[in-house]
């Protein structure tokens, strides 16, 4: 790895330090931080890796660091845990050069005024360059990268051997998907992409999105083959009024308004909201956009279709955002069942008798998905289950479960890179 200037690596720590110390999201934290959109674009892509990497590897990068720093470095000394956790990641995963990774990460602690731990981090990190691949030996970096409270949840839900290769696909980066607005084929040939048999385009290739052939114009726009179904699962939807609940980051609906569907989009987040009224007037799209809260907010008749991809707890998308695994735990997806249940039942009042409501979570909890389902249909005797067929899903058959919803795994399609975890459900009313 190429030396890098000490700006990205002191930008790495701060916004490492809003992510594992103060719990802020990755994407909050890069977005949050003064200094990272000044970097220059190697610098900014530099930053991402590293921070990435560290997350994706944070547990055998602890591994390592608990055998040779004997007291834990916490309360005012938890900045010098980042700049080793950062270090180590260098050394250990990126092949960085000694004497970059030493040096930089003593000026951090420097920097960070810990001038105590200058010695401890020196030497720390020289008997990782020298000894961190035989501490690892030949541990599990599955099981160590994924944590205690995940790892049983899924062996429970999936089985031992199923929980291993999701963990396993969690710790490879995942490729770039994008959804073409329309001409496929043209599009696939213009970035270099793969079509999938959904139709999603599948970039192995890397660079800055907003460079990419047909960005400008808004002929496609970034999202995971799996978040394209909860959409196709709508069927026709051209001439219906639809409503997208909880739209942000906007992908779906963008499908929805690409398909000629009468889209009313409603998120609570007005900042998110901003966001998803630029990408449609760059792909020049149009939809009603109503920030509310979902749960409460209602329409003035009822809808044909209405599409809820509810708030959760992500743990589908650890390829993407590896944080996830270390700031949720199983208290978050209690508190997020109660508002998947209140958006639910919120959503079927809205719906038009015979009309189609497609619930999704980019979940791996079980929680989340089908006892979220379970518990409606208990409630609502009104509302009967629309089993999935099998050639709605091309390419991805084994995602339909016994009851015919659907649920993807991020170990699928491993020869194509795999997949974010979905749950999607289909009920009429």
């Amino acid at each position: 790895m190429e030396y890098t200037p000490l700006a990205s690596r002191q930008a790495a720590v701060e916004i490492l330090v809003s992510c594992l110390d103060k719990g802020q999201p990755l994407d909050e934290a890069l977005a949050r931080h003064a200094g990272f959109a000044g970097l220059d674009p190697r610098d900014r892509a530099f930053v991402r890796l590293l921070l990435a990497t560290t997350l994706r590897r944070l547990g055998e990068i602890d591994v390592v660091l608990a055998a040779l720093v004997e007291r834990p470095l916490e309360g005012p000394n938890a900045t010098g845990r980042q700049v080793l956790r950062l270090g180590t990641a260098q050394l250990l995963l990126l092949g960085t050069a000694p004497h970059a990774a030493v040096d930089t990460s003593v000026r951090l602690i420097e920097d960070a005024h810990l001038p105590h731990l200058k010695g401890l981090a020196n030497a720390v990190l020289r008997r990782i360059s020298r000894e961190g691949a035989a501490i690892l030996g030949d541990r599990d970096p599955a099981r160590l990268n994924t944590p205690q409270w995940l790892w049983a949840s899924w062996a429970e839900a999936f089985g031992e051997a199923t929980t291993r290769a999701i963990a396993a696909a969690h710790l490879i980066e995942a490729p770039l998907d994008l959804t073409p607005r329309s001409n496929t084929d043209f599009w696939a040939g213009q970035l270099e992409a793969e079509v999938l048999p959904t139709g999603t385009l599948r970039r192995t290739g890397g660079g800055h999105i907003a460079e990419l052939p047909g960005f400008a114009e808004g002929a496609w726009w970034v999202q995971d083959a799996a978040a394209t179904l909860p959409v196709r699962l709508l069927g026709e939807v051209a001439g219906k009024r639809v409503a997208d609940l909880c739209t942000a980051p906007g992908g779906k609906l963008m499908q929805l308004c690409a398909a000629g569907a009468a889209v009313t989009a409603v998120d609570i987040s007005a900042r998110r909201m901003a966001r998803v009224g630029e990408n449609l007037a760059r792909a020049g799209l149009a939809a009603e956009l109503v920030t509310a809260d979902a749960s409460k907010w209602t329409a003035s008749e009822p809808f044909d279709a209405i599409l809820l991809d509810a708030p959760c707890s992500g743990t589908g998308t650890l390829r993407r955002h590896p944080d996830i695994a270390w700031l949720k735990d199983e208290e978050d997806v209690g508190r997020l069942t109660l508002t998947q249940d209140r958006l639910l039942l919120h959503a079927v009042e809205q719906l038009k008798p015979g009309g189609t409501l497609v619930y999704a979570v980019c979940s791996l909890q079980e929680d989340e998905g089908p006892a979220r389902i379970e518990a409606l249909l208990a409630r609502d005797q009104r509302l009967r289950r629309v089993p999935v067929q099998p050639a709605e899903l091309p390419g991805l058959e084994d995602a339909l479960t016994k009851d015919g919803d659907v649920r993807t795994l991020p170990s699928m399609w491993p020869e194509r890179g795999g997949l974010d975890g979905f749950y999607i459900a289909r009920l009429t009313l």
